[in-house]
């Protein structure tokens, strides 16, 4: 029996296979990565009956054009997106995400671009096939490692579907994506090596996103924020949203597929709640930082999960 997949027509910026990450293998130098946005991660995967942690696409700005070849498929796409539908008869339907939807042999979908945001995803029904690295089919570049030989996919290749669960029933979901207006973060390891006039400038001033940004990290640009004591320290472990500022005094906040250490002072670290929007926001976007303590940081996350878990209960 022939594989259903699809034939890559375009590749687009960065796409890649995706999943809930790999855990436990920091002290190997490996970071956790996965989708950078979770909750249209576990949206677009409920949206065509998978498990919530199965594997799918991610894109970034220009997404892929795809042909589906041998089968048919339920899809789904979640995030700000702009995509067609292209039927094997040429019709062409406008897409909807958060709205599943059926293909059929030689039907295409062209992801267009995300609109004012970063991250999108493409899942299907029964997930893709992808390559198992300690636990996680997650793909890092950086690295070379994941599911395509840690590879961003690339014209000509295909993205092999697994066998569909026979699930085809359409679920909707109407949902809009959270705006930003600061990012709240608490304190860093080396908070004190910041004197106080630098910690007022990181925290009444904005900073621009540069063009320097990517899964690994983003690189802001606007006021320097002094070191008093040393911009180099030994080596210590990083974490996903930890924020370190160079001797250059431009902050650095580490993304999914950050290294796992670093020697520079880490001023900051953006809470949980609040990575899924910064991963969002695209270059040139304004951001700017509040300074909240670890239980308030607790309990915004605890909000944001119960939240995250109140939309997923929504599509039925």
């Amino acid at each position: 029996m022939n594989k259903t997949y699809f034939e890559i027509l375009r590749a687009g910026v960065n796409s890649t296979l995706q999943d809930s990450g790999r855990s436990h293998q920091y002290h190997i130098g490996i970071p956790f990565s996965g989708a950078m946005d979770r909750r249209n991660y576990l949206i677009c995967n409920k949206l065509v009956s998978n498990n919530l942690n199965e594997v799918l696409l991610e894109f970034a700005y220009q997404g892929p054009l795809l042909k589906l070849k041998n089968g048919k498929a339920l899809c789904a796409i979640t995030g700000n997106v702009i995509f067609n539908i292209i039927r094997s008869n040429n019709i062409v339907e406008e897409g909807k995400c958060y709205k599943s939807f059926e293909l059929e042999t030689d039907d295409q979908i062209d992801i267009i671009s995300t609109n004012k945001s970063v991250y999108g995803y493409l899942s299907v029904n029964g997930g893709f096939k992808g390559d198992d690295f300690w636990g996680s089919c997650s793909v890092n570049t950086r690295a070379k490692i994941g599911s395509n030989n840690g590879e961003k996919y690339a014209f000509n290749q295909k993205i092999i579907l697994n066998q569909n669960k026979n699930n085809f029933k359409s679920k909707q979901l109407k949902h809009l994506n959270y705006k930003i207006e600061y990012t709240r973060v608490i304190q860093g390891t080396n908070y004190d090596y910041f004197s106080d006039e630098a910690k007022k400038k990181f925290f009444n001033d904005e900073f621009i996103i540069s063009k320097l940004t990517d899964r690994m990290g983003m690189r802001l640009e606007g006021p320097k924020i002094k070191n008093i004591l040393n911009p180099n320290i030994k080596s210590e472990g990083l974490i996903k949203g930890v924020i370190q500022v160079p001797p250059d005094g431009n902050p650095i906040i580490m993304l999914s597929d950050h290294g796992t250490i670093g020697g520079y002072p880490k001023i900051g670290v953006i809470i949980s709640a609040d990575y899924e929007k910064i991963v969002q926001l695209t270059p040139g976007s304004k951001i700017k930082f509040k300074l909240i303590d670890l239980p308030q940081a607790e309990n915004l996350y605890k909000i944001h999960s119960l939240e995250t878990q109140s939309i997923l209960n929504q599509i039925k």
